[in-house]
């Protein structure tokens, strides 16, 4: 079973949430400049884009690595941020009106609450958002949420490598760099529980997922209980 538990405003965990903290600088530009202007096709224009790219200072896609391979960003050259606007949407926290993206009474109401927002978007981010749409491989990786929260739970508490993860979960014991099943569990359960905060990545530039540590935060142990936890408490009293 996969529980939430809410996470006060001022829990210092929260900060290892990208995606809270990246909202929360939205929130914080429509409160400055107005609503966001929008292309004919409803997504973000590029001074927004340009903007969001130098100030949410994404991991793994800095204003500079964004750059490197773009002379102007449009909103589909920022993953992330095309994530947040669509969950902004989906959740009603934000709406499309005349040509501009402006907050709802509900995302108003989430302005300085990051622990409310967090409880909202992270359960709808993880279980019910489309990851396929930036995935190399287009199947779904073998196991549900309920099995992938309840074994990292155990296996990340200190760190696991991409390699010994692809191991615990498919028995892999592949060398090469490049590993089907591995790509697939990291665009679709990895990377959104990096992105929304649950877990850190460590890997240099250049490394693969292979050779990559992930690690739970201090918010994974603040937002989830799971039926796991018991075998997390039994190995670190051991």
């Amino acid at each position: 079973m996969i529980e939430f538990v809410a996470v006060n405003d001022d829990d210092p965990a929260l900060a290892h949430s990208p995606m809270v903290r990246a909202i929360g600088k939205t929130f914080a530009y429509i409160a400055e400049n107005g609503p966001i202007g929008l292309t004919p096709s409803m997504a973000f224009k590029r001074v927004f884009v340009h903007w969001a790219a130098a100030e949410f200072d994404w991991p793994r896609l800095s204003e500079a690595e964004l750059f490197s391979v773009n002379k102007v960003l449009n909103e589909m050259d920022f993953w992330p941020l095309m994530d947040i606007h669509d969950t902004l949407i989906a959740l009603k926290i934000g709406r499309h009106y005349k040509g501009s993206f402006r907050l709802t009474k509900a995302g108003q109401s989430l302005i300085d609450h990051p622990g409310r927002l967090f409880g909202i978007i992270t359960p709808f981010y993880l279980f019910e958002f489309d990851h396929q749409r930036f995935a190399r491989m287009p199947e779904r990786p073998l196991g549900n949420w309920d099995v992938f929260l309840n074994v990292l739970n155990v296996e990340a508490e200190n760190g696991i490598s991409g390699r010994d993860i692809d191991r615990v979960f498919y028995g892999t014991h592949a060398k090469a760099q490049y590993n089907r099943d591995l790509a697939s569990l990291y665009a679709q359960v990895l990377r959104p529980l990096i992105w929304t905060g649950l877990l850190a990545e460590h890997r240099d530039k250049g490394e693969w997922v292979e050779d990559a540590v992930f690690a739970k935060t201090p918010l994974w142990h603040s937002a989830l209980r799971l039926d796991t936890d018991d075998m997390v408490q039994s190995a670190m009293r051991h």
